[in-house]
């Protein structure tokens, strides 16, 4: 394969989306934007939705934006999202309804009805994923408590990744790693789970067997590249389409898929998602309590992982600050942030007054005030308060990974946009007492390359990949410093969080 050929990333994340040609020259993947857009969902009545057509109407401007800068070069194109979220098309391939948001509220209360239909430990015996009311099961089942016709209608269901990428080449697939964030997906290659599927009258007609990532779709629609100006050698490569997913095929780790892995990983975003990859999944007690999820990873590797709320309060509060006319950017934040006294305050960001606020600064006051804290004196305390408690909440998650497998992990590598912030990185370092290797930021696209490079038989394994970029990749590593004040910290969170329900 020519080394002047072109991949294009499509990542698509619940705030934004880009389109980004990925380079291989020397000895390194060379990422160059090509088109950027946002991405944020529309509140319609009582529903929250995502606009896909103005996305497609995006990916249409990237994709012909790459056809100009690289004519005749691109070898190959993915598309990567967040996870549960889907699409349903009747038997003419029309879409039937809207694409919902994972944060619509109509699955609220959803997972405790769904329990009176088939128990959480079976639930979790059969997919071995961690139990959320965002999850696709959930979202599915609240049509069924609604009498919603669509299901009805429905022939076949597809994640948002594999709707854009049946827009690029008419082929309909369910792809393996966004697939097992359903909690309707077996570990493995078991398929789908019909017990849990029949249990909540959800058409088992719907889904088809997973491809892997690396599964070539074949060449783009004619209509497609008419329009857009893209070469007929251009070809549809499946990623790992979960940006989690993705993001983890490009931790520049040693080894893949190991039994007993040394390392754990933070995807640092909007969400956090913190865990180990494993050969194997883990189904066990200890696993289902800690409410961990085996989502599905490259090549049959599992991700065995917890969400955590990530950089969602600290980036909510940016818009809350800047509504009330204080418009700062990432970098004063923080530094206001670091200015502030350490450890004051205590957030539990998993509290559901912090999922979707009207306003998160009023959330976090009047979280502090039903825990019997103070009032923080400056905006750069509540910047400090929500990272903190960020990195406070991957100390738990990690000693809980650590019970779980049944041995101390050495290192944690962060990966994603929270990289770029040194604060958060030098605090979960402190918090966790462990050293932290930070980087790459661009992750998910590179993930999303890499598995397009794989499927493409450019490298011939995910371990000489992750081999080449510890050489090429630009890491930080920071060392825990005085982590004495953060035990302390971490027992105040623990006692706090039994007070407010």
């Amino acid at each position: 394969m020519d080394l002047a050929d072109i991949f294009l990333a499509i990542d698509l994340g619940a705030s934004s989306g880009r389109v980004l040609a990925a380079e291989l020259r020397g000895d390194q993947i060379q990422l160059h934007d090509v088109h950027r857009f946002e991405n944020a969902p529309i509140s319609i009545g009582r529903r929250l939705h995502w606009d896909l057509l103005q996305l497609w109407r995006e990916i249409d401007k990237g994709l012909t934006l790459a056809a100009e800068q690289y004519p005749n070069r691109i070898a190959s194109v993915g598309v990567d999202t967040w996870g549960v979220d889907f699409v349903l098309l009747d038997r003419n391939e029309d879409l039937v309804g809207p694409a919902f948001c994972y944060r619509d509220p109509r699955t609220r209360g959803k997972m405790e009805r769904a329990f009176e239909k088939i128990s959480r430990s079976e639930i979790f015996a059969e997919t071995g994923i961690q139990f959320m009311e965002i999850n696709t099961l959930y979202q599915l089942f609240s049509m069924r408590e609604e009498s919603s016709p669509l299901l009805d209608i429905a022939e076949r269901f597809l994640m948002i990744p594999d709707f854009f990428h049946w827009l690029l080449t008419g082929k309909m697939v369910n792809e393996f790693t966004n697939a097992s964030t359903t909690q309707m997906l077996q570990p493995g290659d078991a398929g789908w789970s019909t017990k849990i599927l029949d249990r909540l009258d959800i058409p088992v007609k719907l889904f088809s067997e997973p491809v892997q990532p690396g599964t070539d779709l074949g060449p783009i629609r004619q209509s497609v590249r008419a329009r857009t100006g893209l070469d007929e050698r251009t070809r549809v490569v499946v990623p790992a389409t979960h940006d989690t997913g993705a993001a983890v095929l490009a931790v520049p780790a040693d080894g893949f898929k190991l039994a007993r892995p040394t390392w754990c990983y933070i995807s640092s975003g909007t969400w956090s998602l913190m865990g180990v990859e494993l050969d194997h999944p883990v189904r066990d007690e200890k696993a289902q309590r800690y409410n961990f999820t085996n989502e599905g990873g490259a090549q049959g590797s599992v991700r065995l992982l917890k969400n955590i709320a990530g950089l969602w309060p600290f980036q909510q509060c940016r818009a809350s600050w800047q509504r009330r006319g204080k418009p700062y950017d990432w970098t004063t934040l923080t530094t206001l942030a670091a200015e502030a006294k350490p450890l004051q305050h205590w957030l539990d960001l998993e509290h559901p007054m912090f999922v979707a606020p009207d306003d998160m600064l009023d959330a976090i006051f009047d979280y502090l005030q039903k825990s019997n804290q103070t009032i923080p004196e400056s905006d750069g305390a509540v910047a400090r308060a929500a990272l903190e408690s960020l990195a406070l909440r991957y100390r738990v998650c990690l000693h809980a990974l650590e019970d779980v497998l049944g041995y101390p992990l050495e290192t944690i590598h962060v990966v994603g946009g929270g990289v770029k912030n040194h604060l958060l990185c030098q605090m979960t370092a402190d918090a966790c007492n462990r050293r932290v290797i930070a980087g790459p930021v661009e992750a998910t696209a590179l993930g999303n390359v890499i598995s397009q490079l794989l499927g493409m038989k450019r490298f011939h394994s995910i371990e000489a990949v992750r081999a080449w970029m510890r050489q090429s990749s630009a890491l930080e590593i920071y060392e825990p410093r005085d982590t004495r004040p953060w035990i302390a910290a971490a027992e105040r969170l623990a006692q706090g969080q039994q007070r407010v329900q």
